[in-house]
């Protein structure tokens, strides 16, 4: 068969599904001799390298590469997300495509001119049209562990696989980086997938429930120039002399849990940001929340924090069904939290409120000579409470601080401090977010960390636009929709049955937690169930 033929059948059958990777395609150079092309016995065509000295190495066998593709494939049991790092001549993923338990197959290959002879000398129309086959050519850095990270969703997809075309990576050694990037990838939906499998279920319930607070008429907050974050690290105990200079100068946000701590040391906080959806997060506030202090809540976070201000400021974070909401019933300010802790949030709530200088007190991010959390923290008087003769508080901090499997102790020249991996995890995430703003850092000795930004443009006021209708209204019309969906097929269709879908993930991941095993249809019931039920509760309460 003539090869320009081939090639524009391909071509013809990947642009339904990647018309950007056929036009860069289309601009190859096919003609360079990367592959000699051998018969197998039973027929099939496969691609061999060619080496410098012109020898083939094929790259599946030239007995029946097709049953090889098969046996290799087998080894993946009930793994649906199947990643391969090499085309060749495609007969693993073929094979993986004929499997009820593959959701995904993900294709990494590099070098544009030897994918474009492939296509020249193989049909791969039946992988090519398929809706769950994807093809990463000649990705970026980065670009690789971004696209698994965003279309991995270990709920729908089962586990996932990885299969090197050996003789393929072995002759790439972009193949090595594009399996690191694999891995963090799988690291970052693991970590995320774990929060959603303990927290969907309350993130659903908060949001729908805060609603009703979050319909009351907007807070506008102008523009702040300068600003202070507490956080609640032991070395706060030794910066507040410090903050107290600057008090009037700066518009102080604590961190919930630095809120205790300053109360106790006679300092009012401007603000509190809260992220945390557990109940816990109340304990935060036991010693009261100060008039003047004004609560800045994650949709997400607990009602009953909520109800600790006449006045709270919701906002919008990462979360799909706050996202939605943002989108369709009111527009509520949006405030980056992917640093999945609360220091990162302030950090990023001074920035939305404009403010070019922020020092940063108490963020430790560490275990300093052992100590947990600054004095006045909510663990001081709950430890306080529990105490006995069996268990003193001295016992307690102790075994807080040694229930990290992780934990590791660290020695400096003067003292030692303990890490753990999320405490790690959590200052890499700070400081990227620092690089990524462009801020200029200044730091001194155990003092605290001052950012600044210049030449930024400026902020418009930090508001929530007005709700496109009453809440309970906006709750039915979201109920119908969700009652309306049939599968979780949908969200390869994309539209907006995709995007009420998405907003379900977090749950379907605590879903499959609880009620394990179940998957397809199963799940998508349980899930719909589960939806429906909370938000009939909650249309359906009694005004307060």
């Amino acid at each position: 068969m003539d090869k320009q033929f081939i090639f524009e059948r391909n071509i013809l059958s990947l642009s339904k599904n990647d018309a950007a990777l056929c036009s860069r395609l289309g601009t190859a150079e096919t003609t360079r001799g990367r592959y000699l092309f051998i018969e197998a016995r039973t027929g099939e065509v496969v691609p061999a390298l060619k080496s410098a000295s012109g020898q083939a190495h094929p790259l599946h066998s030239t007995i029946d590469p097709v049953r090889e593709g098969e046996k290799l494939v087998a080894t993946a049991g009930q793994e649906g997300c199947l990643v391969f790092l090499g085309l060749g001549g495609g007969f693993a993923v073929e094979a993986a495509l004929r499997r009820s338990e593959t959701k995904k197959t993900i294709v990494v290959e590099f070098d544009l001119d030897g994918l474009a002879e492939l296509l020249c000398n193989r049909d791969y129309i039946t992988l090519l049209q398929d809706s769950r086959f994807s093809l990463l050519a000649d990705p970026r850095p980065g670009e690789i562990e971004a696209y698994l990270t965003n279309c991995y969703n270990p709920a729908l997809d089962g586990g996932i696989r990885v299969f090197p075309l050996r003789t393929r990576t072995e002759a790439e050694k972009r193949f090595t980086g594009a399996g690191e990037e694999i891995k963090q990838a799988i690291e970052n939906v693991s970590r995320d997938y774990s929060v959603q499998a303990y927290f969907g279920k309350r993130w659903f319930s908060n949001i729908l429930r805060n609603l009703r607070a979050a319909e009351k008429p907007a807070a506008v907050i102008p523009p702040v120039p300068r600003a202070a974050i507490c956080a609640a690290g032991p070395s706060l105990d030794g910066q507040l002399a410090l903050l107290g200079e600057n008090r009037l100068s700066r518009y102080i946000i604590a961190t919930d849990t630095s809120l205790p701590a300053l109360l106790s040391q006679g300092i009012e906080a401007d603000a509190v940001i809260s992220i945390d959806c557990q109940q816990i997060s109340y304990r935060h506030f036991l010693r009261g929340l100060p008039a003047k202090t004004r609560l800045f809540l994650d949709l997400a976070s607990p009602p009953t924090v909520a109800s600790l201000s006449s006045d709270p400021v919701f906002f919008s974070s990462g979360h799909p069904l706050a996202r939605y909401i943002r989108k369709t019933w009111r527009p509520l300010p949006y405030i980056d939290t992917s640093g999945a802790n609360v220091t990162y949030a302030a950090l990023s709530l001074a920035e939305a409120l404009g403010a070019r200088e922020i020092t940063v007190y108490g963020a430790d991010f560490s275990y300093p000579a052992g100590k947990t959390y600054a004095r006045g923290a909510y663990l001081y008087p709950y430890f306080e409470n529990l105490q006995s003769r069996f268990m003193p508080v001295e016992a307690q901090h102790s075994a807080f601080l040694y229930r990290d499997r992780s934990l590791v102790k660290r020695e400096t020249e003067k003292s030692f401090f303990y890490e753990t991996a999320s405490l790690v995890f959590y200052r890499q995430k700070l400081a990227e977010k620092i690089q990524r703003s462009g801020f200029e850092t200044e730091s001194r000795p155990e003092g605290p960390v001052t950012l600044r930004v210049k030449n930024r443009a400026p902020l418009s006021i930090f508001s929530a636009g007005p709700a496109a209708a009453d809440f309970r209204a906006f709750l039915e019309k979201y109920r119908d929709a969700v009652k309306a969906l049939d599968s979780f097929a949908a969200l390869a269709r994309g539209g907006e049955d995709a995007e009420l879908l998405t907003t379900l993930l977090p749950l379907a991941a605590a879903v499959l937690r609880s009620e394990s095993p179940l998957n397809g249809e199963r799940l998508f019931d349980a899930v719909q169930s589960h939806a429906l039920a909370k938000l009939d509760e909650i249309i359906h309460a009694p005004h307060s």
